[in-house]
């Protein structure tokens, strides 16, 4: 669906993009991660030509973006659907015309477009909204007014420029309930920018992770959670307090055996006493995924790792 290859971006003599290769296939969630200034807009602009790519490979359907002129650029854009986080809705239109404005903006018929708005508006539960104006509206409904204006057009992808970034957590979780549907019913590839890791675990199925122009982690989301690396961590401002005897071993639970009792079985088993230091269960993707820290004597250490690698379990020794 997207592929892109050895894309680079300059401002000037400034690199706001560095050598970015990934894939993104037709129907996934996909998340561009990063602190502000990481270029994670950028790299999104550049997906439906908003942005010019300096050099390197960004093709949406086997089209390569900057061959494309400038009609063809505006027939590409018409498969593309684009929500913001300040809404972008028109204030003295009503839901219905800020809605329908894409397609009369296409020409198409004013039965097509009755059937379509309509529909949408049903689709994002504002049916009963479609003569209200945005000042009449909370931050949520105007960004479901803002998503159903985005499918007008039937895209291929929906792109979101942090468009949970100005909703407080309630509205957040109801907005991305929303996208989900729409990936399912719709089969929509959605690519979404966001700095809010909890919007990513949430909903995302695979993860890009920006800094500076770089990528510093690229993966499904429940492996950057489950195991993730020290430029994950430093992201994450995980910070990790073990004690000084003994020896420090961190357990990654996946999925599939998240909710056994592992450390229980072990300590019977070997007939050994472990303390927990700390330990958790998150929920990522509508998966459940943990990991533990136990504190082991020295001399039982050899023992325990023996015990470990015999069962489906990622492990370090911290």
């Amino acid at each position: 669906m997207i592929s892109i290859k050895n894309l680079n971006k300059f401002y000037g003599s400034s690199k706001v993009l560095n050598d970015i290769s990934i894939d993104i296939k037709a129907g996934e969630i996909f998340a561009i991660v990063g602190h502000s200034g990481a270029g994670k807009s950028t790299l999104l602009r550049c997906m439906n030509g908003l942005e010019e790519y300096s050099s390197g490979s960004l093709k949406v359907n086997s089209k390569e973006i900057k061959e494309l002129g400038k009609e063809q650029l505006r027939s590409f854009r018409k498969n593309i659907g684009m929500i913001f986080q300040h809404f972008s809705l028109i204030q003295r239109k009503n839901v219905y015309e800020n809605v329908a404005l894409p397609m009369q903006l296409w020409g198409y018929s004013k039965d097509e477009i009755d059937k379509k708005v309509k529909e949408l508006l049903s689709l994002v539960g504002l049916k009963s909204k479609l003569n209200s104006y945005p000042n009449q509206l909370s931050g949520g409904q105007k960004q479901r007014v803002a998503i159903a204006r985005a499918l007008t057009l039937e895209p291929q992808v929906l792109l979101s420029d942090e468009a949970t970034s100005a909703l407080d957590p309630n509205t957040t979780t109801s907005i991305l309930n929303l996208l989900k549907k729409i990936n399912k019913k719709l089969n929509i590839t959605i690519v979404l920018v966001t700095h809010e890791m909890d919007v990513v675990k949430q909903i995302a199925q695979k993860a890009l992770l920006l800094e500076h122009g770089n990528i510093i982690g690229f993966d499904n989301t429940e492996d950057l959670f489950l195991k993730p690396d020290e430029k994950m961590k430093e992201f994450l401002g995980e910070v990790e307090v073990v004690p000084k005897k003994g020896v420090n071993i961190k357990l990654y639970f996946p999925k599939k055996n998240a909710h056994k009792s592992f450390i229980t079985t072990m300590a019977r088993e070997l007939d050994m006493d472990f303390n927990i230091v700390w330990g958790k269960l998150e929920e990522v993707n509508s998966h459940i995924i943990g990991n533990m820290v136990i504190n082991v004597k020295d001399e039982e250490e050899q023992s325990v790792i023996e015990y470990i690698k015999k069962h489906d379990i990622v492990w370090e020794v911290l």
